[in-house]
Order: structure tokens, then C-alpha cells, then sequence
């Protein structure tokens, strides 16, 4: 049997609970990591392949055990070309430079303005090159999100990029059909609302988020980042500290006062809870996308350069934040949604994606003579999952909840306090041996050491 070692934070079928996905931060911090990592799953777990998750570990000792143990890397990868993702990207680089068996990127994107201009990428241009040049090295090409990644890694020299999409969209294969319910919305319809706290830096997410929640008592919060499922499990203290704010970061937002918000641990809850909403908005894209694999419409508000190619590579109705009214009503959004250019392409983007997969090697359920992913999706209804979390309350007010809320707050603080205090500790014992020895024993800077710090400035400064 085949076997794919596949970057994946969890198994599909791996029952957790909320615990747990703190702890382990199985959703690397985005719970729309799950839905295009079990794509990925789904769509290559074959009668005659076995796929097991990474666990997002990258660790360069392991080539060794990776290249006897399975045939290919296949790495499935959302924003990964942005600054903050470049420690995770450089020990990705690093572990694939090591392995002999072929790599495969499953859609890869980088994250920039609305404006597609990459300038803002440019610190991090070694890192990308060394890591394209890393999976070419394993693959005839790499497999990017849309428009903008493409144009950014030919500038950085590269011809072999391909323009795939997310695999997340291909959930269902060739088939992908969503239908509104009626002409348009009102006050009693069911909304499904997203919104990222990265979001809030182009636009007033909090003004369209409060504007909408006064229109709709039928409205959800659906939050994905391990941080808001800790507002859930654990609480905070903004009830005695009187934080509050348009956008729900806190427990004192009227929609955690209702219960209104709901964090999804797995991609199948999520998908089949959202089949009961009559439409979808908000600023995540894997929001938008999870309704729409439901069958449910859905609008992304676009703020930057991930979610804009997307939504233009498969046709997903879309709207600038630059170009939104603050009090935009989801009516409007749901009225002006034509999906017809998404159903019309989507069978020619799915051949596009699994032309890329063949072309590297890889089987797919939807093959000729495959199942369809029936298989899967048995095991998949046999699983008995968690429901969507919800607001924690106790007894008696939320007095326990914020009680365990300033106590867990209190505590990271002094953990990052500690971490601080140690370092200078280490950095300054260091310091005093050094001293202890005398001048004879500081090191001196080399030829290639004096070489390197001038090239580290001169790319700084790029």
C-alpha cells in the first residue's frame, strides 16, 4: 500500500475535545486549517493509499524515518508566504531539503494588501526562494491559491507555479451546487457571520459585525481561531475589567452574552450545521467556503490579498471592505450574489486540480474506478463528533467563568514574564563567563562570519 505522509494537524476522524485543541493547538491557530487539510484527506485516501497527518511537525531528524517510511510529502498550505509564517516556512524548507522522496504543494498563497502589491513581501523573498527551490527540486511544479502568488513567485524567478486553487473547494469533487432559499432575507432568517481579528486593520469588521447583529436575532458568530474557542472553554475577565468592544474578542459582546457564537472542532459539524442557515458572510474565506460546501450562499468580505485570489480564481461573490459601506446589511450582500460563474467553472477547476495531482504522481478518489470518497465519508458518519461549542456559563451569573478568566489571564502573563526574566538570565551568565576567561577567549568575528553580518544588513535593508 501506498502511503502519504500529508501536513495535517489532526486525523479526520480523531475525536478531540475543546481541552484538547487548546492544549494542542490542533487548529494551528485557524479552525479553517481543518477543512482544506481534510479535503486533502478525503480526496487522496484511495483503496490502495494510506494517509497519515504530520501533525504539522517539521523537524529535519525526521527525513531519515519519512523518506523509508512513505512514498510522498504532500503539503496542503494556506497564507504561508507572509512574515509572521517564516520561522514555520524556514523549518518546512529545511526538512524538505533533507528528503529523496517527491514533495507536493497542494495550493500555497501569500498574503499582501487588496492592491497586490508584494512589496510588503519582501524580507521574506530568501526564505520563499529557498523554499520553492526546495519542493522544485521534488516536483515539476508548485501548486499556488491564484493570481497573486503566482505573480509574486515569477518575480522571484520562478516559472513552474500553477494555479490550483484551495483543495478545500474540491471537498465534493466535480460537483459543487448552492442555491438560495428565496428571493431575499429577512429579519427571521438564519445568518452564519465570520470575521478575523486581521481583518480589523483594512476595515471596521466591528461596525458591519454590530450593524447586522441589531438587524438579525437569527445571527451566529462563527469564530475559528484557538483564541476565541478559549473565550469559550475558558471565559476572561472583561466583566470585571468592563472591557468591551464592536468586534466579539470579548465575553462581554452581546452576542457570547447569548450564545450566540459557536467554535466547530471539526469541519463535518461544521458543514452540516451551516446546511440549516438561509446565507453565510463575513471575512473568512474557509467561513464562506464551509457554506458553500453546504450548499448554502455565502459573500466573503475581502480585506486582503489571500481571500481576494480566491475568490476570483473560483468565482466566490465577493466584496471589498475598501468598498463597503460600515452598516452594509446582509440583505443586500445575499441579493446581489450570483453564483453562476462558480457553477459553470467549477467542473474545469476541479480537472485543472486533479491534471496537477496526476501530474505529480497522485491518485484521487474521483479517478475513474474510484469510490467518490464513500468510503470516507462511512467512516465519517460513524464517527460520533462533537457538537459546536458554545458560550460556558456558570450557576450563578458569570461569576466562576470570570473568576478562572482573570486566573488563566494572570497566569499567561506571568509565564511570558518568567520566559522574559530567564533569557535575560542566560544571556547575562553568558556574558559574565565570557568575561571570566578574559579577552583571550572572546570570540573573534572571521572572514565569513564579518561577510554574513554584511549580507544579513544589506537584506534587512531590502
Amino acid at each position: 500500500m501506498r502511503r502519504i505522509l500529508l501536513r495535517s494537524k489532526k486525523d479526520p476522524f480523531e475525536v478531540v475535545t475543546p481541552g484538547e485543541v487548546i492544549q494542542k493547538n490542533l487548529f494551528g491557530s485557524n479552525a479553517g486549517n481543518l477543512i482544506f487539510s481534510e479535503a486533502a484527506h478525503k480526496l487522496l485516501t484511495t483503496a490502495d493509499t494510506e494517509v497519515v497527518a504530520n501533525r504539522f511537525r517539521a523537524d529535519p531528524k525526521d527525513a531519515g524515518r519519512i523518506n523509508e517510511e512513505y512514498d510522498v510529502f504532500v503539503v496542503p498550505l494556506a497564507n504561508a508566504f507572509r512574515l509572521s509564517f517564516e520561522p514555520q516556512l524556514i523549518s518546512l524548507t529545511r526538512l524538505i531539503e533533507r528528503l529523496k522522496i517527491p514533495v507536493v504543494v497542494l495550493g500555497v498563497g501569500a498574503q499582501s494588501g487588496l492592491d497586490y502589491d508584494p512589496k510588503r513581501l519582501r524580507s521574506i523573498d530568501g526564505s520563499v526562494t529557498r523554499f520553492v527551490s526546495a519542493v522544485l527540486d521534488r516536483s515539476p511544479s508548485i501548486g499556488v491559491r491564484g493570481e497573486f502568488t503566482q505573480m509574486y513567485l515569477n518575480s522571484l524567478g520562478f516559472k513552474d507555479v500553477e494555479v490550483i486553487g484551495c483543495p478545500s473547494m474540491f471537498m465534493n469533487g466535480g460537483d459543487l451546487r448552492v442555491e438560495k432559499a428565496g428571493p431575499s432575507l429577512d429579519s427571521g432568517s438564519r445568518l452564519a457571520l465570520s470575521a478575523s481579528r486581521s481583518a480589523l486593520r483594512t476595515g471596521d469588521v466591528g461596525s458591519v459585525v454590530m450593524a447586522n447583529y441589531e438587524r438579525y436575532p437569527n445571527m451566529t458568530y462563527i469564530a475559528q481561531e484557538t483564541t476565541d474557542l478559549e473565550l469559550l472553554y475558558w471565559g476572561d475577565a472583561s466583566e470585571t475589567t468592563d472591557r468591551n468592544a464592536p468586534m466579539p474578542v470579548h465575553r462581554t459582546h452581546p452576542l457570547f452574552r447569548e450564545d450566540r457564537v459557536r467554535v466547530y472542532l471539526d469541519p463535518t459539524t461544521w458543514i452540516d450545521d451551516l446546511r440549516g442557515y438561509d446565507f453565510a458572510f463575513g471575512t473568512r474565506i474557509h467561513g464562506t467556503i464551509a457554506a458553500l460546501l453546504a450548499g448554502t450562499p455565502g459573500v466573503v468580505l475581502c480585506h486582503d490579498s489571500r481571500t481576494l485570489e480566491l475568490c476570483r480564481y473560483f468565482d466566490i461573490p465577493h466584496e471589498r471592505m475598501s468598498d463597503m459601506p460600515l452598516d452594509v446589511d446582509a440583505a443586500k450582500l445575499y441579493e446581489e450574489a450570483d453564483y453562476s460563474a462558480l457553477h459553470s467553472g467549477h467542473k474545469e477547476r476541479f480537472d485543472r486540480f486533479t491534471s496537477y495531482l496526476a501530474a505529480h504522481g497522485l491518485d484521487h478518489v474521483f479517478a475513474e474506478g474510484g469510490d467518490r470518497g464513500a468510503a470516507f465519508e462511512a467512516r465519517r458518519r460513524e464517527t460520533d463528533f462533537p457538537p459546536g461549542i458554545g458560550s460556558w456559563t456558570a450557576g450563578e451569573g458569570n461569576d466562576i467563568g470570570s473568576r478562572i478568566g482573570w486566573l488563566k489571564e494572570n497566569q499567561a502573563k506571568s509565564e511570558r514574564r518568567i520566559a522574559e526574566l530567564t533569557e535575560k538570565v542566560a544571556k547575562l551568565e553568558k556574558r559574565a563567563g565570557r568575561a571570566a576567561k578574559g579577552p583571550e577567549h572572546v570570540e573573534s568575528a572571521g572572514p565569513y562570519r564579518a561577510a554574513r553580518r554584511v549580507l544579513d544588513r544589506v537584506l534587512k535593508v531590502r
